[in-house]
């Protein structure tokens, strides 16, 4: 065999450039995603979906006179608002040289989310005829925002799988808040009280429980640099080598 550092230059150069030619010739084309407003619109879609689907359970004239009330009205726009504006976020951070300024996107509708829920807790002193919630009635608050976030998150993390997001546990916790807010807002056709204290610390509770799950799980999901087990790859490789 000749050796490489007496072969001709332009040999070398030659079989270099038909290894490149090769190479792309076996490349194969990668679709381009939508872009994260496109990929908004298609979840948003899906929790409309949702929502059409649960209108026959839902009382829909109590629905009017609740939305009638003003802060029952700006807090059910709040959670639609912040679950639009999270998920554009998680998004958006889900393609890699993103700003991490987008994760502030839905700090403002979740400030009037939360700032209406809790101008509603004064109902009971503005209003002492007011329809309060019964413990039994919490404890169904807590189990519908858990059991509709379950899928809105697991559709939201399949779709953000298909980037490539270099902050996966704010990706994911992004995600988390997109879909508690939304079940947020599919619950106001059933929510059957006014809201007071105990129950705006439920569905807190609720919220965060969403957030943390989806930062933590859906982050390891997201993360392309991680093993099986949520261990890096890199470090794998390395003791590998060492």
């Amino acid at each position: 065999m000749s050796d490489p550092a007496t072969q001709d230059p332009s040999s070398r150069d030659l079989s270099t450039h038909d290894l490149v030619e090769d190479l792309a010739r076996s490349l194969t084309p990668v679709r381009r995603l939508p872009g994260p407003g496109r990929r908004t619109l298609v979840w948003s879609g899906a929790v409309l979906t949702v929502g059409l689907l649960l209108v026959p359970m839902s009382d829909v004239s109590g629905l009017r006179a609740r939305l009638g009330v003003p802060d029952l009205h700006w807090a059910a726009l709040g959670a639609i608002l912040t679950a639009i504006a999270a998920a554009l976020a998680a998004f958006q951070s889900s393609v890699p040289g993103r700003s991490a300024a987008w994760s502030w996107l839905p700090l403002p509708p979740l400030v009037l989310w939360l700032g209406a829920s809790g101008l509603g807790c004064l109902r009971g002193w503005l209003a002492p005829a007011a329809n309060l919630a019964e413990p039994e009635e919490m404890r169904g608050c807590f189990v519908f925002l858990m059991g509709v976030s379950l899928p809105l998150s697991v559709l939201l993390v399949l779709m953000l799988r298909q980037a490539c997001p270099l902050r996966p546990n704010l990706t994911g916790a992004l995600g988390g808040l997109a879909a508690a807010a939304a079940a947020a807002a599919l619950l106001v056709p059933f929510h059957p009280h006014d809201a007071t204290a105990t129950d705006l610390l439920v569905h807190l509770v609720a919220v965060l429980v969403v957030v943390g799950l989806n930062g933590l799980f859906g982050g390891r999901l997201l993360d392309r640099n991680a093993g099986p087990r949520g261990r890096p790859v890199t470090g794998s490789i390395r003791k590998a080598n060492d």
